[in-house]
C-alpha cells in the first residue's frame, strides 16, 4: 500500500501522546480517590464500575484516531487498468523459401492460418497492424482494431525473393511511430511478432534492427518456422531452406522478447500470455480513503453504543 499523501501521516504521533495522557488520567484518578479514608463515603463518591470497560471505550477511540489519520494521508492501492492504445505489429516473412512443404501444408500457409487464429484471440482493446517482408518491407494494413482487416490482409500475402528481417523490424516501428498524432512524441505501447524461417539476406542488419527496438522499448518476440529438412525448387534446381534459428532467437534476446519454433499452434499462445503480461495493462495507484473511513465510522459508532449502555453517556 502506498500513500498519495504521506506527509499526512505525522499526525499519528497524537496517537501515542493521547494514550499517555489517558494512562496518567487514570493514575491521577486512582489518587484522588485514595485520599477518602471513610470507605462507606468512598463507595458513594466513587461507586464501583468494571474498570476494564471505560478502556475498551478508550481503546476503540484510539482506533477510530488511527484509521481516520491514515485515510486522512489517502492511502492508495495498485490496479491494472488496460492500455487502449497497445499495439501489435505482426511481421509475416514471405520470401521464398516459405513456400516448403516440410510444415504442412507449405511454410507460408502455417504462418497465415496461426497468424489469423492469433490476431483473433487478442482482446479488441489491441490495435493489430500487419507488415510482410521479403527482399523488403511493406505496412501492409495500418494498426486497427478491425479484425477483419487484418484477417484480410493476412490471406493477400504473396511470395517475393529474399528476406529482409531488420528493414521488417524498421517498418514495424515506423507504423507504431504513426499510430495516431500523438504517437511521434508518446508511441504507445507496443510489442511486434516476426514470423520467419531464414536469415536476413537484404537491407539493414538485425543488429541494427534491434538497436532501434530495443531504443524504441518495442520487444520483438520471433517464431521461427520449418525444420532442417525442408527444401523449395526454385529455377529448376532443389534448394535446401533450413531455419535460421540463431539469427532470430538474437533478435529477441536483444530486444527483450521471446523466440518460439512453431511446432504447434500454442507457440501463439505463449506468445500472447508473454505480450499480455506486459503490454494490456498498466498499473495505476487507486485512492481507497472511502474504506477507511467507513472503518473509522464503525468503530465510533461501537464505542459510542457501549458507552451508552455501560455508562449513559457518549464518550
Amino acid at each position: 500500500m502506498t500513500f498519495l499523501s504521506p506527509g499526512r501521516l505525522w499526525w499519528l504521533l497524537l496517537v501515542p501522546v493521547i494514550g499517555v495522557a489517558y494512562v496518567l488520567r487514570q493514575r491521577r484518578r486512582k489518587k484522588y480517590a485514595v485520599r477518602f479514608t471513610n470507605l462507606a463515603l468512598l463507595a458513594q463518591v466513587a461507586p464501583h464500575r468494571p474498570g476494564w470497560r471505560r478502556h475498551v471505550t478508550a481503546a476503540l477511540f484510539l482506533a477510530t484516531v488511527v484509521v481516520l489519520l491514515v485515510g486522512f494521508a489517502r492511502p492508495a492501492r495498485p490496479v491494472r487498468v488496460p492500455r487502449e492504445r497497445a499495439t501489435i505489429i505482426i511481421a509475416i516473412d514471405v520470401s521464398l523459401s516459405m513456400k516448403a512443404t516440410d510444415v504442412a501444408p507449405s511454410r507460408l500457409q502455417a504462418a497465415k492460418a496461426q497468424a489469423k487464429i492469433f490476431v483473433q484471440s487478442l482482446p479488441l482493446r489491441f490495435n493489430v497492424g500487419l507488415v510482410s517482408f521479403c527482399g523488403n518491407a511493406s505496412a501492409v494494413l495500418a494498426p486497427t482494431i478491425d479484425r477483419d482487416a487484418v484477417g484480410h490482409g493476412i490471406d493477400g500475402l504473396q511470395l517475393c525473393k529474399s528476406t529482409a528481417i531488420g528493414e521488417a523490424v524498421f517498418t514495424a516501428l515506423q507504423s507504431i511511430r504513426s499510430f495516431d498524432a500523438r504517437a511521434a512524441q508518446d508511441p504507445p505501447p507496443a510489442h511486434i511478432v516476426l514470423m520467419s524461417d531464414g536469415d536476413n539476406t537484404a537491407g539493414r542488419s538485425t543488429i541494427e534492427a534491434a538497436t532501434a527496438a530495443k531504443a524504441a522499448k518495442t520487444p520483438v518476440s520471433t517464431i521461427a518456422f520449418g525444420t532442417p529438412y525442408g527444401t523449395v525448387t526454385i529455377d529448376g534446381q532443389t534448394v535446401p531452406v533450413p531455419p535460421s534459428k540463431p539469427t532470430l532467437r538474437d533478435l529477441a534476446a536483444d530486444t527483450g522478447g521471446k523466440a518460439y519454433e512453431a511446432r504447434a499452434g500454442s507457440q501463439l499462445s505463449q506468445v500472447y500470455r508473454h505480450i499480455g503480461s506486459s503490454l494490456g495493462f498498466r498499473t495505476e495507484r487507486h485512492e481507497s480513503t472511502s474504506g477507511y473511513f467507513g472503518v473509522a465510522l464503525l468503530l465510533a459508532l461501537t464505542a459510542g453504543g457501549l458507552s451508552l449502555v455501560w455508562f449513559a453517556r457518549l464518550p
